[in-house]
This record gives C-alpha cells, sequence and structure tokens, in this order.
C-alpha cells in the first residue's frame, strides 16, 4: 500500500513536471503559432534566473516565484521585438533565428557562468509515507502546476487582456481594426509564454539543477507534449501531459532505461492514430 502511494505520488509529479516545462511553449506555440527553439534556453535562464540571487543571499522563494519569471518574461518581450517580429507568418526563418538565439544563449550561458551544474537543495523537508520517505517539495511541484494551469486558464477567460489576446490571434486584421495595437499585444503574449517557461525552469531547478546545456533535455518533451496535445493549447498540453507522464512514469518503475523511449513511442504512436493531437479528436471546445 505504501508503495503504491509512492507510485500513484510519483506518477503525478512526472504530469506536473511535463505540463509545467511546456506551458510556456503551448502558449507561444498554440497561440502565435510561433515555433521557439530557444524555448529549452528560456527555462535554463529561469533556472539561473533563481539560483544566481539565491547564492547572493536572495530568498528562495521570491527568486522563484518572482524574479526568474520577471527576468525570463521581460528578456521574451525583448525577443519578440528584434527577432520574431520580423519573421511572423516565415516558419522556417522563425525556426532558423530561434535556434540561432538557443546556441547563442548556450554559449553565453557556459562563457559567463561556467560549465558546472548549479543547483540548491529541494526545500520543504521530506515527508514520511509507511516505509518511504518523499520529499515535501515534489507535492509543492505538484500542487504550484495545478495552481498555474488555473490561473492561465482564468487569466485568459475572465480578463479584459485575455479575451483581447484571444481575439488577435484569431483574427489579428479584425483586432487592429477595432484599435488594438496588435504588436502589443503580441509582445505581451510572447512575454506570457516566456515568463511561465522561466517560472518552470525555476520550480525544477531546486530538483534538476542548472547546467547551460539542460535546455536540451526540456525541449524535446516539451515540443512532444504541446504536438501531442493538439490545437486547444491549454486542455491539449494537460491531455498530453497526463497520458505522456503517466505512462513515462509506469514505465520508468519497470526499467529506468526505458521511460524515455517510452515517450517517444507513445507520441509516434498517438500521432499516427490522431494527426491532429488529442483535442483534434476530443476537447475540442474552449482552450
Amino acid at each position: 500500500m505504501d508503495f503504491a502511494a509512492i507510485v500513484v505520488i510519483q506518477v503525478l509529479y512526472a504530469i506536473a513536471s511535463l505540463a509545467l516545462i511546456s506551458l510556456g511553449l503551448a502558449i507561444i506555440f498554440g497561440m502565435m503559432r510561433v515555433i521557439n527553439f530557444a524555448h529549452g534556453e528560456f527555462l535554463m535562464l529561469g533556472g539561473y534566473a533563481v539560483l544566481l540571487p539565491v547564492e547572493a543571499g536572495v530568498n528562495l522563494w521570491l527568486a522563484m516565484l518572482v524574479i526568474a519569471p520577471v527576468t525570463v518574461g521581460l528578456f521574451g518581450i525583448v525577443v519578440e521585438r528584434i527577432i520574431i517580429r520580423p519573421l511572423y507568418g516565415r516558419i522556417v526563418e522563425t525556426v532558423l533565428a530561434t535556434w540561432g538565439l538557443s546556441l547563442l544563449m548556450i554559449g553565453l550561458a557556459s562563457e559567463i557562468i561556467g560549465y558546472y551544474q548549479a543547483g540548491a537543495a529541494p526545500p520543504l523537508g521530506t515527508v514520511q509515507i509507511g516505509f518511504y520517505r518523499e520529499g515535501a517539495y515534489t507535492f509543492f511541484v505538484i500542487g504550484i502546476t495545478a495552481v498555474i494551469f488555473v490561473a492561465v486558464y482564468l487569466f485568459l477567460r475572465r480578463t479584459r487582456f485575455g479575451l483581447i489576446a484571444l481575439g488577435t490571434m484569431q483574427n489579428a486584421d479584425m483586432a487592429a481594426a477595432l484599435g488594438v495595437n496588435v504588436n502589443r499585444v503580441y509582445a505581451a503574449t510572447f512575454g506570457l509564454g516566456a515568463a511561465l517557461s522561466g517560472l518552470a525552469g525555476a520550480i525544477m531547478a531546486p530538483i534538476a539543477g542548472v547546467v547551460p546545456i539542460i535546455g536540451i533535455t526540456y525541449i524535446a518533451k516539451a515540443f512532444i507534449t504541446v504536438i501531442g496535445g493538439g490545437t486547444v493549447f491549454l486542455a491539449g498540453t494537460a491531455a498530453a501531459s497526463v497520458l505522456f507522464g503517466t505512462i513515462t512514469q509506469v514505465v520508468t518503475f519497470l526499467s529506468t532505461s526505458f521511460g524515455e523511449v517510452a515517450l517517444l513511442v507513445v507520441a509516434v504512436v498517438l500521432l499516427h492514430l490522431l494527426p491532429e493531437g488529442i483535442t483534434g479528436r476530443f476537447l475540442r471546445r474552449g482552450l
């Protein structure tokens, strides 16, 4: 019974972490149709934006929940203005530009910070579950991911800017005709996606640590999740995270070597059966 509880907790953690690292990409790709190959480096930047202030004496929670998302969000707005905006509608050029940005960020991080793994011990201690102990931070990751998804949904559905952003992404010309500053909405939306990526990188940093190339370990999983979810980006990302996270973690318990392989196999089978993703067949309404 205790072992079963640990398995359930680890499955929930796998689902939450997959959803968390994918949400920022889902916002940018799902709403703006921009393929951001630097998404992994946004996560890396978020990790450093929490670890470096903590090393300088800043409170961990302040760095994680405020400094990291604000820093990466502002960086995302600059990237949208300088790199992305001139390339809207030009998919190949956008991919190449963000790939180049990815390589640049890796090089700068390696040169400035150094090529070593930075990390901090997960806070909150441990929880006793029968004969096993589980990190309390695991429960924090699960809970904060649920809170973030609900907050993003309410923001996009219940706020004036959220509705304007959704309308602009559906028909930018009509939004401009109604007086909406389309460029400002694009910049803010890209900044929101970047901020969520930074927040995800900050939350994962105490568990995974941070190195300049850590984005590589994130980006493949994030793209598989977002594409597997389909066009309804929020519900699709959540559904794909549940599917991929559950199968990956169960397979990992059976064989630690094949967890990542299982993710790829399931993604290939899913896209073969559902070429438009999960929300192409199900969950077509909503975000």
